[in-house]
């Protein structure tokens, strides 16, 4: 008897796992494993996510207009060039349904996020992975896997694992290298951490460039990751291919409510943004002290590498810190075996994070 089938390249997708949220037998959990913001939500962002409830019989809003136009408003966007999405991760997915195919490929940086090659893999494409020199993206590498069939180049700025960045002008190098039928997509979902004066976020190429597109999220440094809210700045021709696939109600009233009262929040942010530049400074130089290699980083999280010592290596420490009360990520899924991924969360989620390593490792 014949059943139905799924297209080419949907059995061969490893289903997204995301950072573990429990800690069997610790009394005090503290979950560093899912960059999540450390100060929590805005406020107002609260309050009007409450104030919401009084309207769940009513279907959203369904361009998410009012949304878009703050977002315009305080990052000087224009609104229609913005769509909103249930997260960046359904922008990247819509994307990738507009403009890729069987057959084709997309090109990602090879310790890239996973989510990328899922999409691909969903429309029976091919993800084909950049070799990264010292875990930074490198243009000349992704250049050298362009074919006819490439479709999308995605680009984490900064990049999720790393940590790492590329520059404006690299990004720029890119743009110029590619023809103008190649989408480049940039996902800054952690570009509010970044104050590194050659970053760009992707919204000025965007702006020059009519194949480049910006993907943002909420559930970073705005603390909504619950509510499922992102956003794209596009060129016109493909924030209206979006809008033609995108669900019409895809984005919830209380989600809208909330980004609207986070956005307005900006003293937030910068609360948000200055905590995560303290502790992660004090979090890389504990790390380094300690003798552990880690990755410098321009995000809200750091990569740090262990050796394959028994005990001492990512699995048997990663167990140990589970035990003792702090979740962080393994790296097994981005092909980064020797390392773990630690949030930079909240003050005391950090002391205890070192605490323990310094148990395991201290020099004394």
């Amino acid at each position: 008897m014949a059943l139905p089938q799924p297209r080419p390249g949907i059995m061969d997708i490893k289903p997204y796992k995301p950072g573990a949220s429990e800690a069997p037998g610790a009394v005090d959990v503290h979950k560093l494993s899912s960059n999540e913001s450390a100060l929590g939500a805005s406020p107002k962002a609260i309050e009007a996510y409450k104030e919401a409830a009084d309207r769940l019989f009513f279907y959203p809003e369904g361009a998410s207009v009012t949304l878009r136009e703050k977002i315009g408003e305080v990052h000087g966007l224009d609104p229609a060039l913005i769509v909103c999405g249930a997260g960046s991760d359904e922008l990247l997915q819509l994307l990738t349904h507009a403009y890729v195919g069987e057959g084709d490929n997309i090109i990602m940086s090879a310790h890239g996020f996973v989510v990328y090659a899922i999409a691909a893999l969903s429309v029976g494409a091919e993800p084909r992975y950049a070799p990264e020199k010292n875990l930074t993206g490198d243009v000349d590498a992704m250049l050298g896997l362009v074919d006819e069939r490439t479709r999308i180049v995605f680009i984490a700025n900064p990049n999720n694992p790393t940590g790492t960045y590329l520059t404006d002008a690299e990004l720029r190098r890119l743009r110029e290298a590619l023809r103008e039928d190649i989408l480049i997509v940039i996902d800054a979902a952690y570009a509010e951490f970044v104050d590194e004066s050659d970053y760009s976020n992707g919204a000025a190429l965007v702006d020059d460039f009519p194949n480049v597109v910006m993907t943002r999220t909420f559930s970073k440094i705005y603390g909504l990751a619950a509510l499922r809210l992102g956003w794209a700045y596009c060129p016109p021709m493909i924030a209206d291919v979006l809008n033609r696939i995108r669900g019409p109600f895809n984005v919830s009233t209380a989600a809208q409510a909330a980004g609207i009262a986070a956005v307005e929040d900006q003293d937030f942010v910068r609360r948000n943004f200055e905590h995560n530049r303290a502790e992660r400074d004090y979090l890389q130089q504990q790390i380094g002290g300690l003798g552990l290699e880690f990755t410098p980083s321009h995000g809200n999280f750091i990569l740090v590498k262990f050796s394959d010592e028994p005990g001492k290596n990512a699995d048997d420490v990663r167990s140990y810190l589970a035990a003792n009360g702090v979740i962080v990520r393994d790296m097994g899924s981005y092909g980064l075996g020797d390392y773990l991924r630690v949030s930079v969360g909240p003050k005391e989620g950090n002391r205890k994070f070192i605490e323990l390593l310094e148990k395991k490792f201290s020099r004394d």
